[in-house]
């Protein structure tokens, strides 16, 4: 799993955002919104791509993992890391200090139901 800096995952979310989209056009918004001249952009950008994130091809930058993706993986990451992979153990630890709402509780609830019915959207 891919691990990001602070300064990696602003940018990420930057090409998330616009993506695709030039690599020029990528530097001018990194230029406005982070304050980078283009060479900082385009090393960035490089080693995402090595990352596997983006690939800029003929100088169009494309995502390769999507955000959904990047996130979902990071968290399954941390629970196997932390939690011995075990999804209850993460949630007993979670709402030991900060309790589900009524709201939360259903919507999770719903979850478990759309899964075991087969939609796990």
């Amino acid at each position: 799993m891919t691990e990001l800096g602070e300064v990696q995952e602003r940018f990420a979310n930057i090409v998330w955002a616009n993506a695709p989209i030039a690599s020029g056009g990528l530097a001018k918004i990194c230029e406005r919104e982070l304050g980078w001249k283009r060479p900082t952009t385009y090393t960035v950008l490089r080693k995402l791509c090595e990352k596997g994130l983006f690939e800029n091809d003929d100088g169009i930058v494309r995502v390769k993992i999507t955000r959904e993706q990047f996130y979902a993986q990071r968290s399954e990451q941390f629970v196997q890391e932390s939690f011995s992979g075990s999804l209850p153990a993460f949630i007993a630890a979670f709402t030991a200090q900060k309790p589900l709402s009524s709201a939360e509780a259903d919507e999770i609830l719903q979850m478990i139901e759309a899964f075991r019915k087969g939609d796990k959207a």
